[in-house]
């Protein structure tokens, strides 16, 4: 039976997807497994893998297309299976395992059938003063208001929307410049590029995402300073003992996962009103690429020995930075670290990873002059903080979690061993 790859979701935010390159040809023979297209997405550049063995073919999606998630890009056709075998049982079952029509941008053009998407259906308009018609999805719309794009005038600017049929999406609006008023000329500082330097993709979404998580989630945030003297002391033993390096993020995923275990809460998310409990502890680790900010997750980090930890977090940290993170590498996370000590930086906070209920911020250990038994002690010190979503966690739940991680940082033996 033929497969079909489908355009993937990795959040519940996303809702197109954008082809970049086909790693195999139409026609060539594909494992389960291996790597078959680029996909870029909202949170970063990945790998779709070939979800079944046999022979690529149907290439609807050619790169630089823009696709609704869930959509079919192409098939891949079992041992003894022909093309023409797949096309007679699409006309003799309608709409099963048959791409999306697209829609026609028309006067009359009826909707397609089924119920529509946030941003795939399409409502069309009549520009003052002219016949031609506008197709824009509803996003795109709201989206247009408030940012005061004009969609005649961006209809205007490019031969199509991106979306089904050229219909404008989100996507196009998003990288529009509102037509109000022309953008005020700015004084250029010395060595300063005079255009506007375009952002990537996972750049502007991740501005997106940042900015809805900070004005629509209640954040409040807890400081902790730990004396990260027995944790670096357990980091140099372990190299000496083992090949491969943990760095201190790979310690913390360890204590962090550890906590959870013991705070349930933290592992939580908000949805659709009330809290949800998530089944595993799967650790994100905010890392810094050219292209943005992606998030790639340890799954599984609470049954994990720390070598385990620190072998994944080397591969996905290198296929984060080559482009190479499949879907999988970037879903189902329910905590994040972000540290940012190996920049210098004594303590920072950090915006929460929605739907995610809370987010962990490290910073670097410095030397610190501290009380030590009512008398002054320099010790290795580490400031940690945590933002949480108030909707999921209160302050005293938050602060108990804080607690215990930082309790788990000073005496790190008993997570670590």
């Amino acid at each position: 039976m033929a497969t079909n790859v489908i355009m993937p979701a990795l959040g519940m935010a996303q809702e197109t997807g954008k082809v970049l390159r086909w790693l195999k040809a139409d026609g060539e023979a594909v494992k389960q497994g291996e790597p078959l297209v680029e996909i870029e997405t909202d949170k970063a550049t990945v790998e779709l893998e070939a979800p079944a063995s046999g022979v690529l073919v149907g290439i609807a999606a050619a790169p630089g297309d823009v696709v609704p998630v869930g959509q079919m890009i192409a098939r891949i056709l079992a041992a003894g299976e022909s093309l023409s075998q797949i096309a007679r049982s699409d006309s003799s079952s309608p709409g099963v395992g048959a791409p999306a029509t697209p829609l026609e941008v028309a006067p009359h053009a009826a909707a397609p059938p089924g119920p529509p998407s946030a941003d795939s259906a399409t409502t069309r308009t009549r520009p003052e003063g002219g016949s031609r018609r506008i197709a824009a999805s509803p996003k795109a719309r709201r989206l247009a208001q408030e940012r005061g794009v004009d969609l005649a005038s961006l209809a205007g600017a490019v031969a199509a929307g991106s979306g089904p049929g050229g219909a404008i999406v989100a996507a196009d609006v998003i990288g529009a410049r509102p037509a109000q008023s022309p953008a005020p000329a700015a004084e250029v500082l010395p060595g300063a590029p005079e255009e506007p330097v375009p952002m990537s993709t996972t750049w502007r979404l991740m501005a997106e995402r940042t900015a809805q998580s900070w004005s629509s989630v209640p954040h409040f945030i807890l400081f902790r300073e730990v004396n990260a003297g027995r944790l670096v002391a357990w980091r140099e033993q372990h190299q000496k003992r083992f090949a491969v390096e943990a760095t201190y993020s790979d310690l913390f995923v360890r204590l962090v996962a550890a906590a959870l275990q013991r705070h349930p809460r933290l592992n939580a998310r908000w949805s659709n009103g009330t809290v949800v409990f998530n089944p595993a502890i799967n650790i994100g680790l905010a890392v810094a690429i050219d292209e943005g900010l992606v998030v790639p997750v340890i799954h599984g980090a609470d049954g994990l020995r720390l070598a385990e930890i620190a072998a994944r977090r080397i591969d996905l940290v290198a296929r984060a930075r080559a482009g190479k993170l499949r879907p999988d590498d970037l879903s189902g996370g329910t905590f994040t670290i972000s540290n940012l000590g190996m920049f210098a930086v004594d303590g920072f906070t950090a915006i929460i990873n929605t739907p995610q209920a809370a987010i962990l911020a490290v910073g670097r250990i410095v030397q610190r002059v501290v009380p030590v038994d009512g008398a002054p002690a320099v010790r290795p010190m580490l400031m940690l903080s945590l933002s949480c979503d108030h909707r999921v966690v209160d302050g005293a739940g938050g602060a108990q979690f804080l607690e215990t991680l930082g309790d788990l940082a000073e005496n790190p033996v008993e997570v670590l061993g």
